[in-house]
């Protein structure tokens, strides 16, 4: 029961992660580039002067935001199952 609720926990944390590079968060006074993922920003599209390819992974904070849905989503598959048992 644990493993798949860790497996779980992690797809669908990726999964969150990954739909969150969705949605903008550029900050409000900040021109030239657009940040994507949240609660952190881990995607930005660069807009003045792209070079060659205009987007860009900031690893960092693509892993905590990684393990902060990795945890939330995982608390509520716990919640879930122990919701269904009873």
């Amino acid at each position: 029961m644990a493993t798949k609720t860790v497996i779980y926990s992690v797809i669908g944390g990726v999964v969150v992660t990954l739909l969150t590079g969705l949605i903008s968060n550029t900050p409000a006074m900040l021109v030239g580039a657009m940040h994507y993922g949240y609660p952190l920003a881990w995607l930005v599209r660069l807009v003045l002067a792209p070079e060659y390819f205009p987007w860009r992974v900031n690893v960092p904070n693509l892993i905590v935001d990684l393990v902060i849905w990795i945890i939330i989503v995982g608390m509520a598959v716990t919640v879930l199952t122990r919701r269904r048992t009873k």
